[in-house]
């Protein structure tokens, strides 16, 4: 990894519509001295990351890929929480062969502080190209943490996708009513999806931080994708999912845009 990657471990494809999507868990890298440290393999690493979500992200709106690992800095945490530190910080994982010297947690929490800079500018130049602006953070979530031979986890506690909606603080109820509505209405692979609020997860710290910094202005979706796309233990990915899910996202962007624009 270059010394500029190491610095912004992320990139930018800028897309035609006012909407942009970000998957910030979907990378595996980590800097050469997090990776010294880490007593996680690649496999229990990559199991609670978010693979492959930049391939549910939308091909017309401006898309943010982050190419570094959450175990390294999780950009959805609130900043003093942003590093994991111990193991009840991340799944009861043991994390770390020793304790995180203080260069190392400074040098994560840069990235984090560049990210939100450079995530706020590029909201900025949005909002004054288009007025509003749809965000949409794409997550996935494991359904199988017993083995991959054991059961699932029960459905009714696990929607295909859970739309998390609680930093919004009951704004944009036209936008969340559309979005469900919509998605669960349209043929997928022969069916429904199963879309519901605020079951599994309820939104994180960009959503947030974005409603806190231009309220009215952009409208942030948290969305968490289960993994039903892919097997989340050997990483296999089921290829017409994923596709079906990409074009389902995108069939749905001008319904949400035209509530939002209400």
């Amino acid at each position: 990894m270059t010394q500029q990657n190491e610095l912004r471990p992320w990139h930018v494809r800028s897309g035609k519509l006012p909407v942009i999507a970000l998957a910030i868990h979907c990378g595996h890298e980590l800097r050469p001295e997090v990776a010294a440290l880490s007593a996680l393999c690649e496999a229990e690493r990559a199991r609670e990351e978010d693979p492959h979500t930049e391939r549910l992200c939308p091909a017309d709106a401006t898309r943010i890929i982050v190419r570094s690992s959450r175990f390294e800095v999780d950009l959805n945490r609130e900043r003093e929480k942003a590093v994991y530190r111990k193991p009840e910080d991340a799944w009861g994982l043991d994390l770390w062969n020793a304790p995180l010297p203080s260069s190392v947690v400074r040098n994560s929490l840069s990235i984090y502080d560049r990210f939100y800079t450079e995530l706020d500018r590029l909201i900025q130049k949005q909002i004054h190209l288009h007025g509003r602006v749809l965000l949409l953070d794409m997550h996935s979530y494991n359904y199988r943490r017993k083995g991959p031979h054991a059961p699932a986890q029960p459905r009714q506690e696990n929607p295909e996708i859970n739309l998390g909606t609680a930093p919004l603080a009951g704004g944009w109820p036209a936008v969340t009513r559309r979005f469900i509505d919509k998605l669960s209405s349209l043929d997928f692979l022969g069916g429904p999806l199963d879309v519901r609020e605020n079951i599994r997860f309820q939104g994180g710290q960009l959503c947030r931080h974005v409603m806190q910094q231009f309220g009215r202005q952009v409208c942030p979706l948290a969305i968490e994708v289960k993994k039903f796309f892919m097997d989340e233990w050997s990483g296999r990915v089921y290829e017409k999912r994923i596709e079906a899910l990409n074009g389902a996202f995108n069939q749905i962007l001008p319904g949400l845009l035209d509530a939002m624009n209400r």
